[in-house]
């Protein structure tokens, strides 16, 4: 006669079995929705495939690792990982690329009355930040968004988000000026180190120059430029962490893609 298994005992269905590690807190919430489902809501894949990705130890709620197919999910309250990957949950975020225009104010609102970023929104109705800032003179990507803490972890120094600038200077520059912009220069309120520097066209006259830094500093990349003897003429800001200008006309805005956001969380540490 067969014995029963240890531990052969179903558990109820209303009671899902709580991540790896009896240490850790019970992810489980009864008022949420199924993880799998809100899963393949956003985007990761189908219910099945999702239902697989849980039970291969792929999914992370809240840090700790979920494979018991009946857990519930806030997607509001709870941050959930796919692969190390952070998943949106939340429908009500908003996650846009703008390509600000020349002349336009990295504001939501200016009291002199000048073109600001709101003008371009048309009548969306969330809240949005815009994550840092470009001079009215410079023109490119701005992030736009209600997650503010994603915001505010994008723009603090400690996190090192990268940004990417296209600048047209005076020419020629000289041979050793990217390992010297590498190395540091002195401005008036500290060093300031480029993460990577390149010339992208020349023409007699003028350099198309291409430079990578995560300061956040007020005109940082004009006040470098012209500490080395090449005052900007123009300035376009390319990239931000993951996310592209692209083919992106000045004054319009896109979505961002869910894998440029999953990017935006992970360099920002969330």
């Amino acid at each position: 006669m067969n014995q029963p298994r240890r531990g052969g005992r179903r558990r109820p269905s209303n009671q899902p079995a709580p991540a790896q590690g009896a240490e850790t807190h019970d992810v489980h919430d009864p008022e949420g929705v199924r993880l799998q489902k809100l899963l393949a809501s956003a985007g990761v894949g189908s219910r099945r495939a999702c239902e697989v990705l849980i039970s291969q130890g792929r999914v992370q709620v809240d840090g700790q690792v979920v494979r018991e197919l009946g857990v519930r999910v806030d997607p509001v309250r709870q941050t959930v990982h796919v692969d190390g990957e952070r998943v949106v949950l939340d429908e009500s975020r908003v996650y846009l690329a703008f390509n600000k225009p020349l002349g336009v104010v990295s504001t939501m609102s200016d009291e002199l009355g000048r073109e600001s970023v709101a003008d371009f929104l048309g009548a969306r109705k969330e809240r949005l930040f815009h994550v840092g800032r470009l001079d009215a003179d410079t023109e490119g990507l701005l992030l736009l968004t209600n997650d503010g803490e994603l915001a505010n972890r994008l723009q603090h120094p400690s996190y090192g988000v990268p940004k990417t600038y296209v600048a047209v200077v005076p020419g020629p520059v000289a041979r050793g000026l990217g390992r010297r912009l590498r190395e540091g220069v002195e401005l008036e309120d500290g060093v300031v180190k480029v993460d990577g520097f390149k010339v992208i066209d020349s023409r007699p006259g003028w350099v198309m120059v291409q430079i990578v830094l995560h300061e956040g500093r007020n005109r940082v990349v004009r006040r470098l430029l012209e500490e080395v003897g090449h005052p900007v003429e123009s300035l376009v800001r390319t990239d931000v962490g993951p996310v592209n200008l692209g083919e992106l006309r000045p004054g319009k805005t896109r979505p961002l893609t869910k894998a440029e956001v999953g990017g935006l969380y992970k360099a920002a540490g969330l």
